[in-house]
C-alpha cells in the first residue's frame, strides 16, 4: 500500500485506552510516511501534566511542521498542551472531544479522578492554530451540543460526522477513511 507523503509531520494523540490495534488513528498511523505517536505512559496514566509533558516530549524531536491528530482525551491533552507550550503546529485534526461535565458510563473515569489528575478546568481559548473538530451526534462522552461549544471557543471548524458513537472500536470503527482527507485538508 503507498502511504501518503504530507508535507507535515503528523502527531497522533491517543486517549486514555493509549495505543489499540483496531483503532482508527493506528490505522491512520498505518497510512501515513511522515507519522509519530505520543508514547504510552507507564505510571501516572490518569495524571493530566504527564501526559502533556509526553505530548511536549513527542514534538521536541519534530523538525518542522506538525499536524496534530488527537482523539477523545487526546484532544484535551492537546488542548492543555496549547496553554503552555509552542511548536510549529500546522493544524489539529481534534475528534470526539469528551465534556467533562457529562457523566460518563461506568467504564470511564470519574469526574473526581479527572478532577484529581488535573484536567480541570479544560481551557476553553481560541486556539493558536487551524483546527477541525470531529463531532458525533450520538457519543456517550459528549453532547452535540457540547462539543459544538468547545469548538466555537477553541475557533475550531466544526466537522459533523453523523451518528459514529465515539468514533473508537466499541463503537464499530477501525478503519476511518474521512481522517484521511481530513489530514489531507490541514496540510495544504
Amino acid at each position: 500500500m503507498d502511504k501518503l507523503h504530507t508535507r507535515a509531520t503528523v502527531l497522533i494523540v491517543p486517549g486514555l485506552r493509549e495505543h489499540v490495534a483496531e483503532h482508527w488513528q493506528t490505522h491512520l498511523a498505518a497510512s501515513l510516511a511522515r507519522v509519530r505517536s505520543v508514547s504510552p505512559l507507564t505510571q501516572d496514566k490518569l495524571n493530566c501534566r504527564a501526559r502533556v509533558e509526553a505530548i511536549a516530549q513527542e514534538l521536541a524531536q519534530i523538525d518542522g511542521p506538525v499536524i496534530l491528530v488527537a482523539h477523545s482525551a487526546g484532544v484535551l491533552m492537546t488542548v492543555h498542551w496549547a496553554q503552555h507550550h509552542k511548536h510549529q503546529i500546522k493544524g489539529a485534526l481534534l475528534v470526539t472531544p469528551p465534556d467533562l461535565n457529562a457523566n460518563w458510563p461506568a467504564q470511564y473515569p470519574s469526574k473526581e479522578t479527572l478532577q484529581a489528575g488535573g484536567w480541570c478546568p479544560l481551557p476553553r481559548t481560541r486556539l493558536p492554530f487551524p483546527s477541525l473538530v470531529a463531532l458525533s451526534n450520538n457519543d456517550p462522552l459528549a453532547s452535540a451540543d457540547a462539543v459544538s461549544a468547545m469548538a466555537t471557543d477553541w475557533g475550531s471548524e466544526v466537522v459533523e460526522l453523523g451518528s459514529v458513537g465515539h468514533l473508537n472500536p466499541a463503537s464499530g470503527f477501525g478503519p476511518w477513511p474521512q481522517g484521511l482527507e481530513l489530514v489531507r485538508r490541514l496540510d495544504t
